[in-house]
C-alpha cells in the first residue's frame, strides 16, 4: 500500500525513527491498568512497540487514509482500531476499567487532548506522549515561572509528571519548525481532591485568564469586599502552588456557603 501523506490540517508529523517510537513504547510502567489506546498512529511506526505487549491496544485515528493504512500492515488487530475524533469519543466505550494513554500527540490540539485526559481522570490511570517541548516544559513546570499556567496546575493536581526527553525534528516527516519531547503522567493514588472540584477548575482558569492581576482583582467576582486585606488575594496565580490553589477553593466555597 502507498504511504500515507502526512496532512497539514491534521498537525501530522510522522516519526520515522524506530529507536525512538521503542524508546516511547517502552516509558509505560504497565502497572495499575490493563487497556492501553494509542491517540494517532498515523503510520504504525509506535504501533509496531504496543502489539506485543500483553495489554489490550486499542488504536483511534481520524485520518482515514491512515487508518486504512494500519488496517493493511497490522491486520492482526484490524477490529481494534477505531476511526473517530479522540476528542469526541467516548473512552468509556472503549473500557470502563483503568487505562493507559499513549501517542505522538498533534502540536495544535495537545491541549485539548490534556483536557479530554482531565475529564476522564477517573479511568486514564497513566500517559505517556510525545508533544511540544514548549508545552512538556509548560505541564512540568513548577509554581514561581512564568510558563507556570492552568494546565500546569490541573495536569500536576491528578498527575505525577515526568519529563523524559526531548526530540529533534530530523526524526519526523515532514521536520515540525519546534523541538518535541516525551513526558509521561502518572495518576496520583489519592487523585480525588479535598475540595469543590468543579470550583477548582474555575477558580484556577479564572485566576490564570488574567494572570499579570493580583488574585483579589481577577478572581474579584468569587471574592466578597471583605476579602481586600488577605495576604494571599496580594499575588499572582503563578505564585500558588496546587495546594494553595486547593485551599483558596475552600475558601472561596465557604464564603459562598455562608453568604
Amino acid at each position: 500500500m502507498a504511504p500515507v501523506k502526512p496532512k497539514k490540517s491534521l498537525g501530522q508529523h510522522f516519526l520515522t525513527d524506530k529507536n525512538i517510537a521503542a524508546k516511547i513504547a517502552g516509558s509505560l510502567s504497565g502497572k495499575g491498568y490493563d487497556h492501553l489506546i494509542e491517540i494517532g498512529p498515523g503510520t504504525g511506526v509506535l504501533t509496531e512497540f504496543l502489539i506485543g505487549k500483553e495489554k489490550n491496544v486499542t488504536f483511534i485515528e481520524i485520518d482515514s487514509e491512515s487508518a486504512a493504512y494500519l488496517r493493511s500492515r497490522f491486520p492482526q488487530v484490524i477490529d481494534r482500531i477505531i476511526e473517530d475524533d479522540f476528542l469526541k469519543y467516548p473512552l468509556g466505550k472503549i473500557h470502563n476499567e483503568p487505562v493507559a494513554i499513549i501517542g505522538n500527540f498533534p502540536y495544535n490540539i495537545s491541549s485539548q487532548i490534556f483536557f479530554k485526559i482531565l475529564e476522564n481522570r477517573h479511568l486514564v490511570r497513566e500517559v505517556v506522549c510525545m508533544l511540544q517541548r514548549e508545552v512538556a516544559k509548560r505541564i512540568a513546570s513548577p509554581p514561581g515561572t512564568k510558563t507556570y499556567g492552568i494546565l500546569s496546575v490541573l495536569l500536576q493536581s491528578y498527575y505525577e509528571i515526568e519529563y523524559l526527553f526531548s526530540v529533534g525534528q530530523q526524526v519526523f516527516i515532514p521536520p515540525p519548525k519546534v523541538t518535541s519531547a516525551v513526558i509521561r503522567m502518572r495518576r496520583r493514588e489519592n487523585f480525588r481532591l479535598n475540595c469543590n472540584e468543579v470550583l477548582f477548575f474555575k477558580v484556577v482558569k479564572t485566576a490564570f485568564n488574567q494572570r499579570r492581576k493580583m488574585l483579589r482583582n481577577s478572581l474579584g467576582s468569587l471574592l466578597n469586599s471583605n476579602e481586600a486585606d488577605n495576604p494571599m488575594f496580594s499575588k499572582r496565580p503563578e505564585q500558588l502552588s496546587v495546594d494553595d490553589f486547593i485551599k483558596l477553593t475552600v475558601h472561596i466555597d465557604s464564603l459562598s456557603s455562608s453568604g
